[in-house]
């Protein structure tokens, strides 16, 4: 007997489907099911009663998401998936309420994607992790974000935020003025996130105080960072020994996040990138995560996206 899944509006049924059933066809294909939608029914059947329960289970579970107000798309299904499999997805819904923080304003700061959903739960699960994708996925913001939020609750004593200064090279020497006035141009990005959840006004007297320091990477080097949250962006443009001397800054009571685009580097022609190095190297070492957003997690303002769109229609 196929196991039906009755859905109460039609809209939430489309949701569910996705554009031209490719969410059906997922968990089609990852359990070995046939999957009929018809209306607001769906009916799932199979050689195996537990595939079958199994992909009944996703897409209950993901209705669910879609009944809070929630968009999916195809990592959503993906991640659904994945959660069946390893018996976590009735925590599926989870995922959906987690809330970062309040920004300066009380307003409730939340991921808006899969991607960025897993990409927080990285952060409060490992010591160590690399947030890896394209502009505008958010993985600088939320891992200032969350920096700022880990001070604020203090879970560290201080937040470190260092990128490497390829635009300028990585002295800096030839620059006039001061420390802070050569590196800012280089880190305004990161300045984003916490004047969110701190305001300008905290974040400078932070930063007067050397709760929060702001350094280009070569002054890390002899260091050790104990009860830090430590953020190393734009890590695309590290070689692989800068990389290697960050990581084992990593001290006791500290996070670091990693955040960089593979497709944004600027080395030297020939000198391999230590983000790309350090992928490689160490994937599957317990005690870190290596998360890995996409163009689904880029978010837009809507009339963005239909612009776009129209773009490329008329391309």
């Amino acid at each position: 007997m196929p196991e039906i899944i009755q859905i109460d509006d039609i809209h939430q049924a489309q949701a569910l489907l996705g554009t031209n059933d490719e969410h059906i066809t997922l968990v089609e294909n990852a359990f070995g099911v046939i999957i009929h939608a018809r209306g607001q029914e769906v009916a799932v059947k199979g050689q195996k009663v537990e595939d079958v329960t199994a992909a009944e289970s996703v897409l209950r579970n993901l209705l669910k998401v879609i009944e809070k107000g929630e968009s999916i798309a195809v990592k959503d299904v993906q991640a659904a998936i994945k959660m069946a499999k390893n018996g976590t997805i009735n925590h599926l819904i989870d995922l959906y309420d987690e809330a970062i923080t309040k920004d300066a304003y009380g307003k409730t700061i939340r991921p808006k994607t899969m991607g960025q959903r897993m990409y927080i739960h990285a952060m409060k699960q490992h010591d160590l992790v690399f947030g890896i994708g394209p502009a505008g996925t958010g993985k600088t913001f939320l891992a200032v974000v969350y920096a700022a939020k880990a001070l604020r609750a203090g879970e560290v004593k201080r937040i470190v935020l260092t990128r490497p200064a390829v635009e300028a090279g990585e002295s800096l020497g030839f620059l006039p003025g001061d420390l802070k006035e050569k590196v800012d141009p280089y880190l305004r990005p990161l300045y984003d996130g916490l004047h969110t959840v701190l305001g300008v006004e905290q974040t400078t007297r932070f930063i007067e105080r050397g709760v929060i320091e702001i350094a280009p990477l070569a002054y890390m080097r002899g260091r050790t960072l104990d009860d830090a949250f430590v953020i190393l962006d734009e890590a695309q443009n590290t070689t692989q020994a800068q990389m290697k001397m960050f990581l084992t800054r990593l001290g006791f009571g500290s996070k670091m996040v990693v955040t960089g685009d593979r497709t944004q580097i600027d080395l030297p022609k020939g000198v391999k990138s230590g983000l790309v190095e350090a992928e490689q190297r160490l994937k599957g070492i317990k005690g870190l995560s290596i998360q890995h957003l996409d163009q689904a997690d880029v978010v837009r303002h809507p009339l963005v996206g239909r612009i776009i769109t129209r773009y490329e229609e008329e391309a």
